[in-house]
């Protein structure tokens, strides 16, 4: 772990404000659950086929790692729709899959991070992982089978970072354990180090620049939040005084903290076409119940309500286009409904609230792609009076 020294990983945690021990184990883990994530899934049909192509993609050519490490200032400035960018979100996206959020909570809860800055972690070092794994398939001259054996031949250097529990997400941790043949264990010790160093050359650029971004344009239209969604980071959680008093704690780039400024600038009106998209509520797939991990969302929106007694909002749910567009409207609006009675009784007059269900109208991101799918299941909000 020589590459991680104090003298890089120093500028990096003074960013951030946490330890520079801190931030290596951060760098260490969330490296570790990328790697480990696609041992675990080796075995599975057609995984290792998906992520070889991605792998092998020619937006992940030669030039690509070079291109990345030279040039991380674009990726951090915002330009993060190039095509090696995407293929590093859907590289996460192929490995975590649903259990994304619960991947980047436990890194978080092991190593003392946010889950917004652990999640910025692996969405920003994914395309240099990639990169890395790219080149070494080309210099190596290695086929899927083979890249899997190299992966299996690796595990055992990293699998000591992992958090406890963190296998069982992966769909158990059989694999990390599986043996290999000797010839492709050979000389392997390629990967984990360099791995480690590209993401925090990475997450170092990415973190210098962050703070150059203005704060303060706090409103965003739907279609620009949701098309984000996916790359940027909340920012760290700060506490905040409602003008009620009332405390909250609630990161910097989510709905609560750009709510609470659209609702105090009396230069911004009510319009229809302002919606803040929630980035906190969670449903199981294909139901209208929320999990109870949503609550402490729900609660901070019922708290700024309160604090803005004059403020009236409505509810919109919507849905990507699988399946049948009827029902998705239904389940858009069911699940509408279950966050305005939420907020009802969290204290709520139901006067000053409505909701309503658009299934897979307006999309935000494309339907052909499980990233744009994923922007494209949202519940948004609207105020309608200040």
């Amino acid at each position: 772990m020589g590459l991680l020294g104090p003298q890089v990983i120093g500028p990096v945690a003074s960013q951030l404000g946490e330890s520079t021990d801190t931030v290596q184990r951060g760098l260490q883990t969330g490296s570790a659950a990328m790697l480990a994530g696609l041992v675990a899934k080796i075995g599975q049909p057609g995984f290792l086929g998906q992520v070889f192509s991605l792998i092998t993609n020619p937006a992940n050519g030669p030039s690509a790692l070079s291109n990345l490490t030279s040039n991380l200032g674009s990726l951090a400035s915002g330009a993060t729709s190039s095509p090696v960018a995407n293929l590093g979100s859907q590289f996460l996206s192929s490995i975590f899959g649903s259990n994304t959020s619960s991947v980047t909570d436990s890194i978080g809860r092991s190593v003392g991070l946010s889950s917004g800055k652990a999640g910025s972690l692996l969405a920003m070092a994914a395309p240099l992982v990639l990169g890395v794994l790219g080149q070494h398939v080309r210099q190596n001259n290695l086929s899927a089978a083979d890249l899997g054996s190299t992966l299996k031949a690796e595990a055992p250097s990293f699998q000591r970072f992992l958090p406890a529990g963190l296998g069982s997400l992966f769909g158990g941790a059989s694999n990390l354990t599986a043996a290999v043949p000797a010839k492709v264990a050979t000389g392997n010790r390629w990967l984990w180090p360099v791995v480690l160093l590209v993401a925090l050359l990475l997450c170092l650029f990415w973190f210098f620049n962050r703070t150059k971004a203005p704060v303060s344009d706090a409103v965003q239209t739907a279609s620009t939040a949701a098309a984000n969604a996916g790359t940027s980071a909340l920012g760290d959680f700060f506490k905040t005084k409602l003008p009620d008093g009332v405390e909250l704690n609630i990161p910097r780039f989510g709905i609560e903290s750009k709510l609470i400024s659209f609702l105090g600038d009396s230069s911004k009106p009510a319009d229809t076409t302002t919606w803040f998209n929630f980035d906190r509520l969670l449903f199981d797939t294909g139901k209208a119940e929320l999990q109870p991990s949503s609550q402490e969302q729900l609660g901070n929106i019922a708290a700024i309500l309160k604090a803005y007694p004059n403020a009236h909002v409505k509810i919109g749910g919507y849905t990507d286009n699988t399946g049948d567009a009827a029902a998705n409207v239904a389940l858009s609006s069911a699940r509408a409904k279950n966050v305005m009675d939420a907020l009802v009784g969290a204290g709520i007059d139901s006067s000053r609230l409505e909701y309503k269900g658009y299934g897979d109208q307006y999309p935000v991101g494309d339907n052909a792609t499980e990233e744009g799918r994923a922007q494209n299941r949202r519940i948004s909000l609207l105020v309608t009076q200040k």
